[in-house]
């Protein structure tokens, strides 16, 4: 008799609860290729274009309200001491500032940010973990820095710099919460079909907006470094040389369009309700002539707000829609990031 014969691996059971993801179709045309504009120059503005797309240089500042727990972990478990907690042996920590306050990388925002303009655009699947022959024809990432898709375009592609700056986003407060994260696990595509449709990758995943996070307290989880609902967090774009449709679409990521208002998923917890944020966008410093920028050592952009800030984000989001955004997976899209909620969070398995 053979000790050794490994035992079938358990089925997950499509009835337990629904998921807390959804994937998002991919558009019915494949990707747009197009040369970027490149590094070396700023290009036209709106007053030295006479014809064809002017590009826009400036500088978007924005405060970011976390809705749910918010976690972005480090990697590192340290004593509770060690930051102020010393009912708690062991906790997962989050980047902080010189001054202790919590901090989100500009790395962590720039994935959440690009996910989501990659899933409103005719853009390609960039770092997916699916094999190249689960890829639909014309969705490979991009690899020739010639041709690039809209998202690539904007964000970076190997051998390409991107045309935004994500800098880190800073707390403003010095304070924090522990949480309890339960165990999750990696997805298993192998075990839920939908990942797939004959064969090729079905769409990109995105987790739904909960009212709350899932918490089950110290014993049934991780401890975790946290910022809880109502904490602030700011930060600034620089951007330089994107078309008005491509600052609209981010703007559209970013929450701004009222016709589909949608809120960021940053960190981990995602499938248990965590790393829900509202955007405001709090003032553009738009460069509106690059020539009178370099002819005087005293030079400022007028910063815009209020009224006229609401009147260029309408109209920057208005050209995206003639010209970038795809109707059908933004639709899509809102079902998922649409913000508020009344959606539960999953209890149990899924």
């Amino acid at each position: 008799m053979s000790y050794n014969k490994p035992r079938p691996r358990p089925q997950l059971s499509q009835s337990i609860a629904q998921k807390p993801y959804h994937l998002i179709p991919l558009p019915k045309q494949k990707p747009q290729l197009q040369p970027p504009k490149g590094q070396d120059q700023y290009y036209r503005d709106r007053e030295a274009c006479s014809e064809g797309t002017y590009r826009v240089h400036g500088r978007l500042h924005l405060k970011l309200t976390v809705q749910t727990g918010l976690h972005v972990s480090t990697g590192v478990v340290a004593l509770g001491t060690d930051v102020g907690q010393k009912s708690i042996p062991l906790i997962k920590t989050m980047i902080q500032g010189s001054a202790g306050q919590l901090m989100i990388p500009g790395s962590s925002l720039k994935g959440v940010v690009r996910s989501t303009y990659e899933a409103i655009t005719r853009s390609c699947l960039c770092k997916t973990r699916a094999k190249s022959n689960q890829i639909p024809p014309g969705y490979q990432e991009c690899r020739d820095k010639t041709q690039l898709c809209p998202a690539c375009r904007v964000f970076g592609a190997l051998n390409w710099q991107g045309l935004i700056q994500f800098r880190d986003a800073e707390c403003e407060s010095t304070e924090f919460r522990p949480g309890f994260m339960p165990s999750l696990y990696q997805p298993r595509p192998r075990e839920y079909p939908g990942y797939f449709k004959q064969g090729k990758v079905a769409g990109r995943k995105f987790y739904y907006h909960t009212i709350r996070a899932v918490d089950k307290g110290q014993q049934q989880g991780i401890s975790v470094q946290q910022a809880v609902k109502t904490f602030g967090f700011t930060t600034s774009l620089p951007y330089r040389n994107l078309t008005q449709a491509e600052l609209g679409t981010l703007l559209i990521v970013l929450g701004q369009d009222t016709q589909h208002a949608i809120a960021l998923k940053v960190g981990g917890g995602k499938p248990i309700g965590m790393g829900t944020m509202t955007v405001e966008v709090t003032s553009i410093e738009p460069v509106d002539n690059i020539r009178d920028r370099y002819l005087s050592y005293r030079s400022q952009s007028q910063p815009l707000t209020g009224k006229p800030l609401q009147q260029f984000i309408q109209q920057a989001i208005q050209a995206a829609h003639r010209e970038l955004v795809q109707s059908q997976p933004l639709q899509e899209l809102v079902k998922v990031l649409g913000y508020p909620t009344k959606r539960e969070p999953p209890e149990g398995m899924y």
